[in-house]
């Protein structure tokens, strides 16, 4: 009692509280319920415990399957990486065969072959040079209306059964015939004539243990379907013998990421190797001629100026796109001085000259378009679109898409979002039309403008698909 009345009313107040909420936690039972949250903890981590020693052991002797592509001698895929990520950390490839491969041997598909290669037999007997109208890739003679284009049902196919990175009609105005190749090493071969017929026209082969990088077929021999891969060779179809002959393979071991051939020339092939190295490939002497080392990483693309052969495009993984005049390129020492240089700061996935060769095309990581044009290719304008960006944050493409000219120096075609293609204007700068379908059911990243065929137009998939765009011009 004596402290009580020495106890300030602050400090009595307080212990009144506290005699309060004791009385108040009783009366709910807290410290009860928080005994048995306590013993049900103990007794999780007790049966956690004896699980995990009656997990079964993997018995001695037995056979781990691992299907990483490190573990099948696959490098890795580098779209969407880094531009600075460094290939040195690519793993070699031990290729199981660098000869020859009977094209029966590599065949993976239903139906029969024989009547693919009789239809290229049929247009190769007379294997000549065609009339220069021929070789060169046609051009609109009037304007394109793009909303004539239209999808039909049967202009659409699973031609392979993984992602697609290239695709090529072949330039012949009498066939009408898709090749595309995909991460697996697979080639795939589309007669869209025979979409009525049994077994849909669809042929597919196995010639490359490794990611096809690329596809090249020369007007003048339409039966030789090059194709480079990431396994350091470059393979050509031959119909007469019915092989998959080796025409190259990198004395380094270095993968390959593009190839392409002069309009003129069927037996130069320009292929880049490794990191930044760009090889000349004599087909007829089976020998590198030239040799140039033009970039510090990959080179993605190659392509060659329709008006002057001598004028060569490449894009980089090290963000730059560059002009070339192969008569001012230094022999000796490897290293030349490009015409024109555009620093675009992400990995650039392609640079393609218009039909006329007067403008070029660029298109980047993150889905960023650019074209250069003028008489020495000075100006430089970009297309911009924030929509593609924040589905590319989301990681839905697992492929960055590449734009590519149509039939004059005027409209581009680009991937769109929500499984659509756009259709850009060069003059206005803008989108001016978007190609959309029911029968579109994939985003599609890869394209081919059909050399010989105005208004029609192949799109591929990362899930194999193809479809192909016509329009009633």
């Amino acid at each position: 009692m004596a402290m009580e009345a020495t106890m300030s009313d602050y400090e009595r107040r307080r212990l009144e509280n506290i005699k309060r909420n004791g009385e108040m936690m009783a009366s709910l039972s807290i410290h009860s319920h928080l005994s048995d949250l306590s013993s049900l903890s103990k007794r999780l981590r007790r049966e956690n415990v004896r699980k995990y020693q009656k997990r079964p052991k993997v018995a001695e002797g037995s056979v781990v399957i691992r299907r990483s592509f490190r573990t099948q001698g696959i490098p890795p895929h580098f779209d969407g990486l880094p531009h600075h990520y460094n290939e040195s950390l690519v793993p070699s490839i031990n290729t199981p065969n660098v000869g020859p491969v009977s094209m029966s041997d590599v065949y993976k598909g239903e139906c029969s072959y024989q009547k693919l290669v009789h239809k290229f037999t049929c247009h190769t007997e007379n294997d000549t040079p065609l009339g220069t109208s021929q070789i060169q890739r046609i051009k609109a003679e009037k304007n394109i209306d793009c909303k004539s284009f239209k999808l039909e049902p049967q202009n659409v196919a699973r031609v392979l059964s993984e992602n697609i990175l290239a695709v090529r009609f072949l330039p012949s105005s009498d066939l009408d015939i898709v090749v595309v190749g995909n991460r697996k090493g697979e080639l795939g071969f589309w007669d869209v004539s025979q979409r009525s017929e049994v077994g849909d026209g669809i042929y597919v082969y196995q010639p490359h243990h490794a990611a096809i990088s690329g596809i090249s077929v020369h007007p003048f021999s339409l039966s030789k379907v090059y194709t480079s891969s990431y396994e350091g060779l470059i393979r050509s179809m031959n119909i007469e013998r019915e092989e998959f002959d080796l025409v190259y393979s990198s004395s380094s071991g270095s993968a390959l990421y593009s190839i392409s051939q002069q309009p003129n020339d069927a037996n130069s092939i320009y292929v880049s190797e490794g990191l930044g190295v760009l090889n000349i490939y004599d087909e007829r002497g089976r020998k590198i001629v030239n040799s140039w080392s033009l970039h510090e990483e990959r080179i993605n693309c190659i392509d060659i100026n329709s008006a002057n052969s001598f004028i060569i495009a490449t894009s980089s993984s090290d963000g730059l796109a560059c002009l070339w005049d192969l008569r001012k390129m230094d022999v000796k020492h490897g290293h030349c001085k490009a015409l024109q240089t555009v620093d675009l700061g992400r990995t650039v996935l392609s640079a393609y000259f218009s039909p006329s060769g007067s403008c070029l095309a660029m298109s980047s990581v993150g889905c960023s378009i650019n074209v250069l044009s003028g008489a020495n290719f000075e100006d430089l304008y970009k297309f911009r679109d924030s929509s593609h960006k924040e589905h590319i944050h989301k990681n839905r493409w697992s492929t960055s898409p590449r734009a590519v000219w149509g039939w004059d120096d005027e409209h581009l075609f680009a991937s769109e979002m929500k499984r659509r293609i756009k259709i850009l204007s060069v003059n206005r700068r803008i989108a001016i039309h978007t190609l959309e379908s029911f029968h579109m059911s994939n985003i599609s990243h890869q394209y081919d403008a059909h050399p010989c065929k105005v208004g029609m137009l192949a799109a591929a998939t990362n899930g194999g698909y193809v479809y192909i765009w016509t329009s009633s011009l």
